[in-house]
C-alpha cells in the first residue's frame, strides 16, 4: 500500500494559502472561509497547525463577521450559516471561540441548541427519508450520501445503503451508479461510524482508494487517482484516513468534523 505523503501534503496546503491572485483562488472567492477550515483542520490532523500565524488567522476569520453575527464567505460577503460554520470551526481549532459574541451566533456548537425546535427539524429531516434508507436533500428527493440522519432511523437499512456505495476499486460514491469520490471517505464513513456499522465496509480497500488520489510529487489528494488535487479533497481525504485510524493522523470526530481533542476542549472543557 502506498504510504501517506503528510509532508507534501502540508506543503501543498500552505502554498494554496499564498495563492490569492491565482486564477483557482478567485474562483473560491465565495467561499474562502470554508477553504480556510479544510485547509487548517487538515494541518491539524497531520499535526502541523503550529505552522501558520493563529493572529493573522483569527484576525482574517473576524473580518468575515456581518453585523447580524453571522459569517460570509470572504470579507463583504453576506452572511451564510454553512461559512458561520466554518468560522467557528476555524477559531475552535486555535481555541479562540471566546472572540465570538455567543448569543448572536446561536450555534450548537457553542450550547445553544436550545435556540431552535429540534422535533420540528428532526421531523423534517425524517420527511427526507427515501424506501431504500437513504436521505435525499429535500422530501421527495434523491438519495444521497451527504445527508443522514441519526434520530429515529433504521440503521441497518441506512447502514446497508451506505454500504452500497462502496465500488469495486475500494472508494465511495455519494449515489448509486455514480463514480467514486474521496470526499465520501468522510460522508460515509461519519455516517457509518455513528451508526456503529463501519465494520460493514472494506476499510482496507478504502484507505488504498485514498492513498492512490494522491500527487506523490506535488502535494494533495484529488477525487479519483490522477486528477487534479484540492484543498477540499485534500482535507476529506485526511480527515477519512483518520476516520479509518491511520498511523500518524489525528483521530477526527465524526459528528463536529473536527479533531477529537478540540471537541474536547470545547465540549467537555477537557485540556490535553
Amino acid at each position: 500500500m502506498v504510504e501517506l505523503a503528510a509532508r507534501k501534503h502540508v506543503q501543498f496546503i500552505l502554498s494554496k494559502a499564498q495563492e490569492k491572485d491565482s486564477y483557482e483562488s478567485v474562483l473560491m472567492e465565495h467561499i474562502r472561509l470554508n477553504g480556510a477550515y479544510w485547509g487548517l483542520t487538515t494541518l491539524d490532523l497531520l499535526g502541523k497547525l503550529d505552522t501558520v500565524d493563529v493572529n493573522e488567522v483569527v484576525s482574517e476569520v473576524l473580518q468575515c463577521q456581518h453585523e447580524s453575527g453571522g459569517f460570509g464567505g470572504n470579507i463583504g460577503h453576506d452572511p451564510h450559516i454553512l461559512y458561520t460554520l466554518s468560522a467557528v470551526q476555524v477559531l475552535a481549532l486555535f481555541d479562540n471561540v471566546d472572540v465570538l459574541d455567543i448569543e448572536k451566533i446561536a450555534n450548537s456548537l457553542l450550547h445553544r441548541l436550545d435556540k431552535i425546535n429540534v422535533e420540528k427539524a428532526v421531523d423534517y429531516i425524517l420527511g427526507c427519508k427515501n424506501h431504500d434508507g437513504g436521505f435525499g436533500c429535500t422530501p421527495g428527493g434523491e438519495s444521497h450520501a451527504g445527508q443522514s440522519s441519526l434520530h429515529r432511523i433504521d440503521k441497518d437499512l441506512l447502514g446497508w445503503w451506505l454500504c452500497e456505495r462502496q465500488v469495486k476499486a475500494g472508494g465511495l460514491n455519494g449515489r448509486p451508479e455514480k463514480l467514486p469520490d474521496v470526499c465520501y471517505s468522510w460522508w460515509v464513513l461519519s455516517s457509518l461510524i455513528m451508526i456503529d456499522r463501519v465494520h460493514w465496509i472494506d476499510k482496507e480497500k478504502l484507505a488504498e482508494f485514498i492513498l492512490d488520489c494522491q500527487d506523490i510529487e506535488n502535494g494533495g489528494i484529488s477525487d479519483r487517482p490522477d486528477d487534479a488535487c484540492d484543498a477540499y479533497h485534500t482535507y476529506f481525504g485526511v480527515a477519512g484516513l483518520s476516520l479509518l485510524e491511520y498511523p500518524g493522523v489525528k483521530p477526527i470526530d465524526p459528528a463536529y468534523a473536527l479533531p477529537v481533542d478540540v471537541v474536547n476542549r470545547i465540549i467537555l472543557g477537557i485540556k490535553e
